[in-house]
């Protein structure tokens, strides 16, 4: 997780794409999931939205990629860590914080499923749910 977060404060990709099974955005889950107020607010303008839907722009390499093209600092905190482990597979879970030039940009609730290799423990699928400026659209 820390490997993590330091990827995305020094926009290293190469690091960032080691922490992953695979380098190809189709081996990798990656998932959101808009919670109720934000879709709502969504749908306002977009009626067939969905809380799931999935984008093919939507993948840990596209975010990567958005990190090192921006000259703004970017980065996302972690707290309320949970870990299960078996030894050879594992899942992590933490609420999340996304940070862009400093400002939360949106927030939720992450898991990660994980997978020990002969190359240390590698990410196999993330998926997080998204609240942000739209979620508070309700109020």
């Amino acid at each position: 997780m820390d490997a993590f977060q330091a990827a995305l404060i020094h926009k290293d990709k190469a690091a960032y794409m080691d922490l992953f099974f695979s380098d190809k955005p189709a081996d990798i889950g990656w998932q959101f999931v808009s919670e109720d107020v934000r879709l709502a607010t969504i749908r306002k303008t977009k009626p067939d939205a969905i809380k799931a839907r999935q984008l093919p722009s939507n993948t840990f390499v596209a975010l990567i990629d958005e990190v090192v093209a921006t000259t703004e600092p970017r980065a996302e905190e972690f707290s309320n860590v949970k870990i299960d482990t078996d030894g050879d597979v594992a899942s992590v879970s933490f609420d999340y914080r996304f940070l862009a030039n400093g400002a939360t940009t949106n927030w939720g609730r992450e898991m990660w499923q994980l997978v020990r290799t002969e190359r240390g423990w590698k990410i196999f699928s993330v998926v997080y749910s998204i609240h942000d400026r739209l979620s508070n659209a309700g109020d």
